[in-house]
Formats: structure tokens, sequence, C-alpha cells
């Protein structure tokens, strides 16, 4: 009997994948531990082994599908010495549980709140029966605009515009449903003629699938918008002395022999982190998330840190950053970014953590407020620093000021466990010696 073959859960939360890519074929001989394909997961894209031996009898899903929900079967496998002709008559065992035909469903103008087939409608998180915004596909009386047939001119703006060099059909009209007409031409040579006239494209949007990335990000800022109850509170920090730290820091980096290049160089954000880690080491409180039967607070410091990717926002996480060397902090996190960018993190090293930074310094931002990362129940938005005056002992001076403002989930942390880890983070940052020891 041929041995199925599913589509796994590579995650806690996953319930939809999609088959990226098959590295082997129908007839291939699989051994366990081999990979045989590559699952888009929430966000990585992960490589899946073969659990048993045999050849490869049939692939049921074909690569680049989207959305498979997982148990579904993807392929099935012949024992040694099975033949093929099994195939023919072999029923999945999801087949043979239901085998009515599925009703199809028209995402675009499904109205109702009923279930949806995990295979026709994506789940998504924060709102049962909600229905996602259609995707825009030009219709075809829009792609016809670029048909050269449908373009209209007046024979007089013609001739002009042969005589002047001008490529009417570059030019968008002012005339009736578009037509392009003498005074068209006329304006168009007052502005240099052809090389001047602004061309427009003939398609007026684009859609972009979302890919399960998206959708999971989508899902859960608004599950968290909808159902924790933010509050704000921000801070100015001064940064003068943590930047004279850090540069003497990174000037007494020692070089490695084997690249050249010093074996570390800080940032502003490792120190950023490192404080956070201290202050939430100081203020356990703020370390925490919320359930419906106690509020769990974390005995090691995990810090989830926001990276930007081509697909949206991850945070992979700096574990323990309360203990770990300012070095340690700062090559681990360039090394996660960058794997963060190549969607090649693994699972433990994104899913997790008890509180998480977001840092639009380095995009010149000042300040903002951003949103609880459930389960989590703070989140620290992070500004730049920018010279300002500033009053010190009575005298008007010019500081490196730094602005952060921490959401909170008020289920967990009420204002005043905030504003006390507020108070410890600002302490470290402006006393950054004290993060040292």
């Amino acid at each position: 009997m041929p041995i199925e073959i599913t589509m796994p859960a590579l995650s806690p939360t996953m319930e939809h994948g999609n088959l990226a890519k098959w590295v082997v074929k129908e007839g291939d001989k699989v051994e366990p531990g081999q990979v045989i394909a590559e699952i888009e997961t929430d966000k990585a894209t992960m490589e899946v082994e073969a659990v048993d031996e045999g050849v490869l009898g049939k692939i049921l899903i074909k690569e680049g599908s989207q959305d498979v929900a997982v148990n579904e079967v993807i392929a099935l496998l012949l024992e040694e010495g099975e033949d093929k002709k099994a195939l023919d008559s072999y029923k999945t065992k999801k087949a043979e549980v239901k085998e009515e035909p599925e009703e199809e469903y028209d995402n675009d103008n499904e109205t109702s709140d009923a279930p949806k087939k995990p295979t026709k409608q994506p789940q998504g998180g924060g709102g049962a029966g909600l229905t996602p915004p259609p995707v825009f596909v030009p219709s075809s009386s829009q792609e016809s605009v670029a048909k050269s047939s449908d373009f209209k001119a007046s024979p007089i703006a013609k001739r002009i515009a042969a005589d002047a060099g001008i490529n009417i059909k570059s030019l968008t009209g002012t005339g009736p449903k578009g037509r392009v007409v003498k005074s068209d031409i006329e304006q168009a040579i007052k502005n240099g003629g052809s090389s001047s006239i602004v061309v427009r494209n003939p398609v007026e949007v684009t859609a972009i699938p979302n890919d399960n990335m998206r959708k999971v990000i989508a899902s859960r800022l608004l599950q968290s918008k909808q159902h924790v109850p933010h509050f704000y509170l921000s801070v100015d920090c001064e940064l003068d002395k943590l930047l004279e730290v850090r540069k003497d820091l990174n000037d007494s980096a020692y070089i490695d022999s084997d690249s050249g290049k010093p074996v570390y160089k800080l940032s502003v954000n490792d120190l950023i982190i490192k404080a956070v880690g201290k202050a939430l080491k100081k203020v356990p409180q703020a370390n925490a998330s919320w359930t419906d039967s106690a509020i769990m607070q974390y005995n090691n410091v995990d810090v989830s840190v926001a990276v930007a990717t081509d697909g949206g926002l991850i945070t992979p996480i700096i574990k323990n950053a309360d203990q770990k060397s300012l070095p340690v902090i700062s090559n681990q996190m360039k090394e996660l970014a960058a794997r963060a960018r190549k969607n090649a993190l693994k699972p433990e090293e994104f899913q997790g953590g008890g509180f998480s930074i977001s840092n639009l310094g380095m995009y010149g931002i000042k300040n903002f407020s951003a949103i609880v990362n459930p389960p989590q129940g703070c989140i620290l938005a992070v500004g730049a620093g920018e010279q300002k005056a500033v009053v010190k002992n009575g005298i008007i001076a010019p500081a490196t000021v730094m602005s952060v403002t921490l959401s909170c989930d008020h289920r967990v942390v009420d204002g005043a466990v905030g504003a006390e880890f507020l108070a410890a983070f600002k302490d470290f940052i402006q006393r950054p010696v004290t993060m040292l020891v």
C-alpha cells in the first residue's frame, strides 16, 4: 500500500504552508533523512526530510502551491517492489473520509460568516468571519487602454505631431474620452517636444500577492490592536556618554588576524539591547505576557529585535541579553539579521521572547509608537538621536537626545511598572558604564 507524505507542521502555530519546491521527482528513490521538498512557513523557508524509504510514485501537490493545509497529502511513496498500478485505485485517507465534491468559493464575492475551507480561504487571526479585501485585477476595459487600436486623435493633431516629430501615442489627450487634440500637440511643442512628454502607464495598479509571512503579520497586528489594551509612555534619553563609550570600545577592538577586520563593531542598537536586558532584569514585571489564567513572568531575559526584510518584519531573539557581553550581542545580532533577510532563521530563533525592540532611528524617525507583539506585554519604539538644547544645572547646553516610547499591554503591565522600567532603561543609557558590571 502506498505511503502518504503529508504537509508537516514545522512550527507550533503553522496551519498552512506553501510548497515552494520539490527537490525530488516522480520515480526517484527516496531514503529516510533525504531532503525531498522545501516548504515556506510563516516566516521562513525550510527543508522537509523523508521519513520512510521507497520510490516517489506520485506528486499530488505541485510546487508553487500556496495555502496547503497541515496534514494534507502532498505525495505518495511506493514501498520497495510495489507496482505503480497501486496508485491508480488508491484513495488518500482524506478522500476516503469525505468524498462529496468540494464546494467552490468565490473569494471576491464571499459575504457569509460561515467557516471557509482552509485550502480555499486563508485563515486570519484577530477576527472570525472577516473577509479579506479583494485583490484588484485590471478589467478588460482597463487593459484595452494599452492597445493601439483604442488610441484616438484628431486629424489635425496627427498632422502637426508628424511635422514636429512627436510620438503622438505617448501623449495623454485632453479631448473627449482621452482624444488627443490640437492644443495637446501645441502644449507638447512648448514643453520641448517629445523628450519632455509625460508618458502615462496604461496599467493603473499592480496587484502584489500576499505571501504567508505578510498574511501572518497582518493577522497578528489586527489581533493585537483589536484585543490588546495599549497604553504608551515616552521618555527622552541623553546619548552623549553612551556614544563616547561606544567609540572607546570600538577603538579598542583588536584586529582579527585572518580577516584583517576588528572582531566587533558596536552599534547604538547593540547598546540599547543590552540596556533593555539589564532594565528587564531590574524590573522583571515588564518581562511578562498575558493569559486568561495567569500573567506569565519570564525568568530568562530574551529580547526580540525587529528586523525589516523584503517580506515584512521578523523578530529574531537575543537570548539572555542581560548576561551577554556587548561584542557577543553585536555579532549575534548581525548574524541573525543577515539570515532573517534570507528567510533562513530556525523557528526557535524568532519564536518566543518576552519583550520586543523596534528601532527606526537609522531612518531618521524621531519618535513613534509600536504595536505590542502578542503574547508579549511590551515593545519599545526607539527614535533617532538628535542635537537639542537642554538645561543642565541651570545652564543651557547642547546634548544628543533620543526619544523612546514604551507600548504596554495594560492587562500585564500597569503604568507604574512601565514607568519604573523606563527609568531603569534611561539610567543605563545615560550611565552606560553600569551596563558593563
